[in-house]
């Protein structure tokens, strides 16, 4: 189940089996409007295909699969401008910060952990901004023995609020915008995945498919994204679909998660715990949050679908899957 881990000293890579299942950049070189953060780009499927994309030119500070936040207190740490309530609209505020990169203090045989300072945008100086956040991320990887075809990535951010004020997160719905309560971690698919149909849960335990614009704002506790590759089914070789499900495990700070997804014009996924209610976030205080993220070959329906997500929730929960990472030194890593 151990996936090789390679690091340049900007981006780590995870590969089994000859696939680069992930890369993660921890020293983008991004611009400060698009709040620099990591983020990862390209995901892949077990066979290879890319299932991510990386600075579309709709939404630039859109990267692959990345831990993003729109309104922390006064700070944007998603990119891009901010939704004015007072305006009705969008306006650049000049408070887009930045997620840097500390230190790695644990790798191991299935991912790694690593300490992120929050910081506000730089002063006109070019002075550093003042930390606001400090972050402990934890990313994990399962590579399954018995289903050729998945492989799940796990996600914890233990985020605590080193301010003597409050850092209230919250998203451009509780801002004023209807329907628009992006906000956490989020994924962009690529170009091809435009139109694909989504996978929900259903009452009785299994998937049903779905259309995305009637799935944003659903309160559920995973979703999926069936997406297509360019290309011609059946002469271009790989896979001509592939499957993305994210898990949330229900102990998220803002309980069960509303979804902020879309099909058109563009492919996306994001369990929002913020998305028509703010998450309190007081001085001195720490919240954690965990996600299970199934990169799946072929496309699903809805019983594969669930069928992906219990693999997500198995893998979380650790039911079956001993997760393991070797506590070292700190490793500043570059």
């Amino acid at each position: 189940m151990a996936v090789t881990l390679n690091t340049d000293g900007a981006a780590m890579s995870g590969s089994r089996g000859g696939v680069d299942l992930f890369r993660y950049v921890y020293r983008p070189t991004d611009a400060a409007y698009e709040s620099p953060r990591p983020y990862l780009h390209p995901l892949r499927t077990r066979s290879g295909a890319v299932v991510s994309e990386y600075r579309p030119a709709d939404h630039v500070w859109h990267k692959g699969l990345a831990w993003s936040l729109p309104h922390v207190g006064p700070w944007n740490f998603w990119g891009g401008p901010n939704y004015v309530r007072s305006e009705g609209g969008y306006r650049d505020l000049g408070n887009d910060g930045s997620m840097d990169h500390h230190q790695f203090t644990a790798l191991g045989p299935c991912g790694f952990v690593e300490e992120l300072a929050w910081r506000t945008p730089a002063g006109d100086d070019g002075a550093p901004g003042a930390v606001v956040v400090t972050e402990e991320r934890t990313v994990q990887v399962v590579v399954p023995d018995d289903d050729p075809t998945a492989w799940v990535l796990t996600f914890r951010s233990v985020m605590t609020n080193v301010t003597d004020g409050p850092l209230d997160l919250g998203s451009p719905t509780t801002n004023g915008r209807e329907n628009a309560g992006y906000g956490g971690l989020f994924w962009r698919g690529p170009l091809s995945f435009t139109g694909g149909p989504v996978l929900l849960p259903a009452p009785d335990g299994s998937g049903v498919v779905a259309d995305a614009e009637d799935a944003r704002g659903l309160r559920a506790d995973w979703l999926g994204f069936v997406g297509r590759h360019d290309g011609v089914p059946g002469q271009d070789g790989g896979p001509q679909a592939s499957t993305v499900v994210v898990v949330d495990p229900g102990s998220n700070p803002g309980g069960r998660p509303q979804w902020f997804v879309r099909s058109e014009p563009y492919a996306c996924v994001c369990p929002a715990p913020f998305f028509s209610e703010e998450v309190p976030f007081a001085p001195g205080a720490s919240l954690t949050f965990d996600y299970g993220v199934v990169v799946a070959d072929g496309a699903s329906d809805g019983p594969r679908g669930a069928a992906l997500a219990e693999l997500g929730r198995q893998v979380l929960v650790g039911d079956g899957y001993a997760l393991e990472l070797g506590h070292v030194e700190p490793v500043a890593a570059g």
